[in-house]
């Protein structure tokens, strides 16, 4: 006769152990262990029988119709182009980001626009008052008569008000503080977490309702919870940026419906999250042209071209190691490249700290930023400014060789636009001349000291 037994489960990966450990096996972190108790199932014969008959019917794939799943389009364009063009029927979607980054503030937004150009929208908070969202309504100027407001935490009552509005937007505010019932685990627990979001994806499968979920983040970035989470839902998106900045970055990590990778920028102002259409324009204004130190890349993030100032400053240690600090960039990358420019280019590194910063608090993760880090790097510790009219593209090797990047006629086209004359590349890519736009200078270079002699001004 099964009886109840006790288990550890990690709630950081959701590893499960016979006895307390104070270190996860699985994941390396301390203290993540919680005690769960497993009650002895009740009708254990008979609840392994096998049904009477299939719950589901196979269809051929030509009699399967995609009616009824066009995108919903909304006037927050940033939002739309991260989601893949507009919010997907019957998608669940999870937002994280740090406290206080202007999650519930976002998505309050988007379900007044929902509940204003497609239907009705049902807001679910378990962490605010209705007092409390109301007046955040009442700052960014919300008025929406199909936007209904509940604060609740149970599961079971959330999927009653869901069948009783039959709303066409979902928001849970947050999946951290709703439980379910049957489960004697506390909210937010492993097992909560990942109960409760599989019972939201079988609601927005079965009845067609668009689901966002509200993810708290742990101090290393990444969702709390189970790695599960982030492979039951179909869309994970994060909002990110500096407490001391007004710029807001969404970017999507995981989209069945769209590009990964793709960033929405905002700007925090007192009525609530603006989008910014010309980010590129944004994150250069307060550029200071003819500046030692400062150099512009040309990325990508997503299937958008991006203009960002790099700023680097190389002092005189007063240790007997150096620092590297990056900011905004890998930091094993800004390693890789000043090892670089110390033996290719006979840069004296050895005995200086080197700071890297990606202006506008973007993180850049793609190789195509590295020329830009380097020139940057050295017209820091040559004290040269780089020419004002010159942006950058390219790959470093460690022998110091350019190499090759993806989507360069993108990259050129938005340098163009924002003003620039010149732009360094890899010559590689002088065989793909015909796309380069007019108007714009291309000038290819085959190593790291060639491209140096061109971007610095002479002394």
């Amino acid at each position: 006769m099964a009886k109840s037994h006790t288990q550890y489960v990690c709630q950081r990966c959701g590893r499960i152990t016979a006895a307390y450990v104070g270190k996860c096996p699985q994941c390396g972190e301390f203290g993540t262990m919680v005690e769960q108790v497993i009650a002895a199932p009740a009708g254990t014969t008979a609840a392994r029988r096998p049904t009477a008959g299939p719950l589901s019917t196979p269809q051929r794939l030509a009699d399967i119709t995609s009616d009824g799943l066009t995108r919903l389009p909304l006037p927050l364009a940033e939002f739309s182009r991260v989601l893949g063009g507009g919010i997907v029927p019957g998608s669940l979607v999870l937002v994280g980001g740090d406290p206080g980054i202007g999650k519930s503030t976002l998505l309050l937004e988007v379900a007044a626009m929902v509940a204003n150009n497609h239907g009705r929208t049902l807001y679910i908070s378990g962490e605010e008052s209705l007092r409390q969202i109301k007046m955040r309504a009442d700052r960014l100027s919300i008025n929406a008569q199909e936007l209904f407001l509940v604060t609740e935490t149970n599961l079971n009552v959330m999927l009653q008000h869901i069948e009783q509005f039959q709303p066409l937007l979902v928001i849970v505010d947050s999946i951290q503080t709703t439980y379910l019932d049957d489960l004697q685990s506390s909210a937010g627990s492993v097992s909560q977490v990942r109960e409760c979001a599989s019972r939201f994806q079988e609601l927005a499968k079965n009845l067609g309702v668009t689901v966002f979920l509200v993810g708290h983040v742990t101090k290393e970035g990444a969702i709390a919870g189970p790695r599960v989470l982030e492979h039951i839902v179909d869309t994970v998106l994060y909002l990110e940026g500096d407490p001391f900045h007004t710029y807001r970055l969404l970017r999507s990590v995981k989209n069945r419906f769209g590009a990964t990778s793709e960033v929405g920028v905002f700007e925090m102002v007192e009525q609530g999250l603006k989008e910014v259409l010309n980010p590129s324009e944004a994150f250069l204004a307060e550029r200071q042209v003819n500046a030692p130190g400062s150099a512009i890349a040309v990325t990508i993030e997503g299937t958008r071209p991006l203009l960002v100032e790099i700023q680097a400053l190389a002092s005189t240690t007063t240790f007997t190691n150096p620092r590297r600090t990056a900011n905004g960039i890998d930091y094993n990358r800004l390693l890789l490249l000043t090892a670089v420019l110390t033996r290719r280019v006979n840069l004296r590194l050895h005995d200086k700290d080197v700071f890297a910063n990606v202006i506008g608090g973007l993180q850049i993760d793609e190789p195509a930023a590295d020329l830009s880090v380097a020139v940057a790097i050295a017209s820091s510790v040559r004290d040269r400014p780089v020419h004002a009219d010159m942006a950058f593209i390219g790959e470093i090797g460690l022998s110091g060789e350019l190499r090759a990047v993806s989507q360069l006629e993108t990259r050129l086209r938005e340098a163009l636009k924002l003003g620039f004359k010149r732009c360094v590349v890899p010559r590689s890519t002088r065989k793909q001349a015909a796309i380069f736009p007019e108007g714009l200078e291309v000038i290819g270079c085959r190593s790291l000291p060639e491209a140096l002699q061109i971007a610095l001004l002479p002394e």
